[in-house]
């Protein structure tokens, strides 16, 4: 009897429900998840399991899965008042408002006269804009219950959108009357008096809240927002300094400081306060994170590697620490090593998205797109509003012109983050790309209205403006971004475009300079000067410029770059060559280097040097179009593999379709391999292209005599010699026109 009981599924479904609860009750949410998952393996249709796995949910801020299992249970049960209830709330944090209504009324219906099913209900309809229906409805829940403070809260915050002042202070101080301890009512009521500029009556909410919980860091928090408002950054730091003495066992009091320095950007202050915590705190594992995080932000890899082992030693299998081993290892150069690292993370929690996003990154510096597009994909698969990953796939989407990639993206994040800009600045630059222009506008202006302090609108309308012959509105807007944000390149980048289009160089500089004074420790703005003053034949100015880039930062790549080639212009090849060799040294995976010496080497006749660099550079970024265009070329000059160069050329090609320099190394490709007739199409589309460079009307002459038309021959000839090219290559072009003369 005793073994048929233990076989019957009936009991077998209860023991793990059973089990779950008590799990659930003692605070092992893990533990309970199992249990009630195999209660529902037994029973599918187990509408209480479904209900008590979706709390675990909830408990883990496992929202999409709670939302599942609570659909699931009003499936079941379509009169579970709770379910009902907790799906309207799901639904209304999502701005579900229609649904969130359905959902509410129908618990109302099922358990009538609850007061949360009526107060959801009121804030569903809030939601979808009916503010006198919600407050009627507001008041109706207050009636069920005149003893809860939620309800006159819910009110006052309704009265305050309806600019009736009086009415909301009154319930707020009715919340209070109540429950003179309740949070909300405190917090919010200091909102409002700050909202009224009503400035001591706001502090004084404040710390009446924190008076009345002053284990609580929310209070703290707004009490610091508040200071910080108004300009009381001393005492907003005093504020919290008292928060970290009195909370101090509790990591969400003693991290407030250091949290507040992070917000305010002051990265010297939060690395010196992280460093005291993790000294005073050695097992808080999540200040130990924050401060390799902190380390990393300023370039201090070493120290940021040395303390994230400590956490890999206390606790191998922590994925956030794995995670990050890989990226320090990518940051290192250490490329393969870092795709294995973060392959193990993924292979040890392949539901974690933010190891699928860092291999991702890791994959895209290996060289290997296809790879990291797969990984981001994955990971928001798994995190929908994960924007990192959707920002590494719109950056791909655009890198490659793919727009209809973009505008998917773009569309995904409009639904999973409607109140982020990023989705509609994406449908804007593909509807712009499409010459859309009017739905462009409306998305770029939809992007600032939900984020007015996001510049990238600002940017895409300020181009929109300029593709409608409207200079001066894009110039209003470029300036209004410079505005909001001095050190802004884009806006800044934009002002020049404009000047320089219209020939006013002496005014692009002068541009640059006034916006040096404002922001005067950005790097990228003195590089920015540097070649406009390059540009201007000022090589010494710009050489200080470039300099005083390298001064403030020096990774500045850019401004190494620059410097190097100003180098090169006045003659010091071998200061020039060695400030690339260096660079390669301390940024091995950056390629511009390589392609720089490359260039130089060429130049200076050591072409098998240049050679070696160009492959050293494609094992880095294989298929780079300039990277394999330049290394064909070299090939076919110098009598190199011919499939192997009719491969690269092939490959620059692709990569860039429109570029006359591609048509034409890819024709003198052909030409070596003797396709005559083939070398001569794409060289005239080369000519067409670019018809001012004589190199391209010399392999266009020498591919027609191939052919036999020996007129043409002559003719793009003779171009290339009145093109005035390099002596040797003249030389070269008389000894054709010699033989040609002579067919």
């Amino acid at each position: 009897m005793i073994a048929g009981c233990s076989r019957d599924p009936n009991v077998r479904k209860e023991k793990y429900f059973h089990a779950g609860a008590q799990y659930l009750q003692a605070g092992n949410v893990p533990a309970a998840v199992i249990e009630f998952e195999n209660a529902i393996q037994i029973d599918p249709n187990f509408a209480d399991a479904h209900y008590q796995l979706a709390q675990c949910y909830l408990h883990e801020s496992n929202l999409t899965g709670a939302y599942q299992e609570l659909l699931r249970t009003v499936d079941l049960q379509p009169q579970n008042a709770d379910a009902l209830i907790d799906l309207a709330k799901l639904l209304l944090d999502a701005r579900k408002f229609p649904d969130a209504h359905d959902r509410a009324a129908a618990a109302l219906a099922a358990r009538p006269g609850d007061f949360q099913a009526q107060l959801l209900l009121a804030n569903a309809d809030a939601g979808l804009g009916n503010l006198d229906l919600s407050i009627v409805e507001t008041q109706n829940a207050i009636q069920l219950a005149p003893a809860r403070p939620d309800g006159y809260v819910a009110l006052a915050i309704l009265q305050n959108k309806e600019q009736k002042f009086p009415d909301a202070e009154a319930s707020f101080q009715k919340a209070l009357s109540v429950n003179p301890n309740f949070l909300p009512a405190r917090l919010l009521l200091g909102d409002f008096y700050q909202q009224q500029k009503r400035w001591p009556e706001a502090e004084q909410q404040y710390q009446a809240a924190i008076a009345a919980a002053p284990d609580n860091p929310g209070p703290r928090i707004a009490l610091a927002r508040f200071y910080v408002a108004q300009g009381r950054q001393g005492d907003a730091e005093s504020s919290l300094a008292q928060a970290k003495s009195a909370m101090t066992n509790d990591p969400a009091g003693y991290r407030l400081l250091g949290d507040y320095y992070i917000g305010e950007g002051d990265a010297e202050k939060a690395l010196a306060e992280f460093a005291s915590l993790s000294e005073a705190h050695p097992q808080d594992l999540g200040v130990k994170r924050t401060y390799v995080q902190l380390l990393m932000q300023q370039g201090r890899n070493d120290e940021a590697g040395a303390l994230n082992d400590q956490i890999l030693k206390s606790n191998p299998v922590d994925i956030q620490a794995q995670i990050t081993r890989g990226e320090l290892l990518g940051r290192g150069g250490h490329l393969n090593d870092a795709v294995s690292a973060l392959q193990d993370a993924v292979k040890a929690a392949p539901n974690n998205p933010v190891a699928h996003f860092y291999l991702g990154v890791a994959y895209e510096e290996n060289g290997a797109p296809d790879r990291a597009e797969s990984e981001w994909k994955t990971a928001v698969q798994l995190a929908p509003s994960m924007i990192e990953a959707q920002k590494a796939l719109a950056t791909q989407a655009i890198q490659n012109r793919d727009w209809g990639a973009l505008a998917a993206i773009g569309n995904q994040l409009i639904l999973t983050q409607p109140h982020s800009p990023l989705g509609y600045d994406y449908v804007g630059l593909e509807r712009f790309e499409a010459g859309d222009q009017a739905t462009a506008e409306m998305n770029f202006n939809k992007a600032m209205e939900v984020a007015p302090a996001d510049p990238a609108a600002y940017i895409q309308l300020a181009k929109l403006r300029l593709v409608q012959k409207r200079p001066a509105d894009a110039a209003k807007l470029f300036q209004q971004v410079l505005t909001q944000d001095p050190s802004s390149m884009d806006a800044l980048e934009g002002i020049v475009f404009m000047d320089t289009q219209q020939n006013q160089a002496p005014q692009a500089i002068a541009a640059v300079r006034a916006q040096i004074a404002k922001s005067p420790n950005n790097s990228a703005f003195y590089v920015l000067l540097g070649q406009l003053l390059l540009n201007s034949k000022d090589p010494a100015g710009a050489e200080t410029a470039a300099q005083k880039a390298i001064d403030i930062n020096s990774d500045n790549l850019d401004a190494i770059l620059l410097l190097a080639h100003l180098e090169q212009m006045r003659g010091a090849v071998d200061q020039a060559a060695s400030a690339y060799q260096q660079a390669m040294q301390k940024h091995p995976n950056d390629v511009r280097f390589y392609f720089e010496l490359a260039n130089l080497e060429d130049s200076r006749g050591n072409w098998q040097q240049a050679e070696k660099l160009y492959q050293q550079a494609l094992l880095i970024k294989p298929e780079d179009p300039e990277l394999s265009n330049n290394l064909a070329y070299l090939m076919v000059e110098h009598g190199g593999d011919k499939d192997a160069a009719m491969s690269l050329a092939q490959t620059a090609r692709r990569g860039l379709p429109n570029a006359p320099i591609t048509a034409d190394t890819l024709g003198w490709a052909y030409y070596y391999q003797g396709w005559y007739p083939s070398a001569v199409s794409i060289l005239q589309t080369a000519v067409k292209d670019s018809p001012n460079v004589p190199t391209y009307h010399y392999h266009l002459g020498m591919a027609l005599q191939k052919t036999g038309d020996s007129a043409h021959a002559k003719q793009e000839l003779e171009r290339a010699l009145e093109l005035h090219p390099s002596p040797e290559q003249a030389s070269d072009i008389r000894k054709a026109l010699g033989q040609t003369s002579g067919g």
